[in-house]
C-alpha cells in the first residue's frame, strides 16, 4: 500500500541527512507505532508521506503514486493530524460543509459519535477551543474522512487522562479494518495497546520493524524483585517495584503485556535478539 523507496532528505544543502538511502514498506489494515527518540525524523517521515515534504533522492508510492505529485486520487486518501495546528474561525458544520467533500467516504454518523465521545457539541466553534478540544475535534473529523491511509503525530499530548482513554476507544471502535492508521508518539503508553505493529527509528536507520505478535514471540517483559536474579535478562531498568527486564519469551502459550517503554529502552540499548531486529525484506 505505500512504499518508501531508497529516499534521501535534509533540511538544506549543510544540513545532516535525517533519512539517507531508507526504506520501509506500510501494508494496509494495521495500526503502527512509529517511536523514536527526538530529532530521528518521526514527524519529518509523516510529512514526506504525506507529500508536504520531498525527498532530495529516492521516492515514496501509496496506493501505487508517487505522493510528491499530489494527485486528487492520493489526498482524497490520505488525512494527516500534526501535532500543532490551527483551525479557521468557523464553526464545526461550516468546516464539514467545506472539507467533507474531498473525501468520498466521508461519514457524517462517525463524526457526530466521535464528537460526542469527546463530550463536544456537534454546533461547536472551532475558533474559541482550546488547543486539547482542537485536536478533539480535528481527529474526530480525521476518522470520520474515511481514508485507507490516516496519520497522526503526537495525538495525545494536550489531552487530558479521560480524553485519552477516548481517544484509544474511538481509534479501536472507528478505524476499520481496511485502513491503515500510523501514529508518531513519544507518549508510547497512550497507544500501546492499540499498536499491532511497531517502527523505531534511530539514527537515519530502522532499529526494529516487526509486528506485536512476532515481539511477543520473542520476547516478554516483567518485573521481578530487588534481590531477585536477573542473570538471563536481555535487558535490566531499575524501578521502584525492582527491576524491570526484557527476556527470551520461553513461555510463548501465555500472554504477556508488553511495555513499549521498557522495549524501547532495550531496543535503544542494543539488547533486542538479532531475529527481531535484522532486515526485513522490503
Amino acid at each position: 500500500m505505500l512504499r518508501i523507496e531508497n529516499i534521501q532528505f535534509s533540511y538544506g544543502r549543510r544540513a545532516p541527512h535525517i533519512f539517507d538511502n531508507f526504506s520501509l514498506r506500510f501494508e494496509s489494515g494495521h495500526i503502527y507505532g512509529l517511536l523514536g527518540k527526538n530529532g530521528t525524523g518521526k514527524s519529518t517521515l509523516l510529512y514526506l508521506i504525506s507529500g508536504l515534504l520531498h525527498p532530495q533522492q529516492g521516492q515514496i508510492r501509496f496506493l501505487g503514486n508517487d505522493v510528491k505529485q499530489r494527485h486528487v486520487e492520493t489526498l482524497r486518501e490520505m488525512y494527516l493530524v500534526p501535532e500543532e495546528f490551527d483551525l479557521p474561525h468557523v464553526t464545526m458544520e461550516r468546516y464539514v460543509a467545506l472539507n467533507a467533500c474531498f473525501y468520498p467516504r466521508f461519514d457524517h454518523e462517525i463524526l457526530r459519535n466521535c464528537l460526542h465521545d469527546f463530550s463536544l457539541s456537534p454546533d461547536l466553534h472551532l475558533g474559541k477551543l482550546s488547543m486539547g478540544q482542537k485536536k478533539k475535534a480535528l481527529m474526530s473529523f480525521a476518522l470520520a474522512a474515511g481514508t485507507h491511509l490516516l496519520l497522526m503525530d503526537e495525538p495525545t499530548n494536550g489531552l487530558d487522562i479521560p480524553s485519552k482513554s477516548v481517544f484509544r476507544q474511538v481509534v479501536a471502535r472507528y478505524l476499520g479494518e481496511d485502513r491503515t492508521l500510523i501514529v508518531s508518539t513519544h507518549q508510547v503508553n497512550d497507544v500501546a495497546m492499540l499498536l499491532d505493529h511497531v517502527v523505531m527509528l534511530q539514527e537515519s536507520r530502522l532499529l526494529l520493524n516487526r509486528s506485536v505478535t512476532e515481539i511477543s514471540e520473542a520476547v516478554r517483559c516483567e518485573v521481578r524483585p530487588l534481590g531477585e536474579p536477573t542473570d538471563d535478562a536481555l535487558f535490566v531498568q531499575p524501578s521502584i517495584q525492582g527491576n524491570a527486564v526484557v527476556v527470551r519469551n520461553d513461555r510463548p502459550d501465555e500472554e504477556f503485556p508488553l511495555q513499549m517503554e521498557l522495549l524501547f529502552c532495550c531496543a535503544e540499548a542494543g539488547c533486542l535478539p538479532q531475529e527481531l531486529t535484522q532486515t526485513k525484506s522490503l
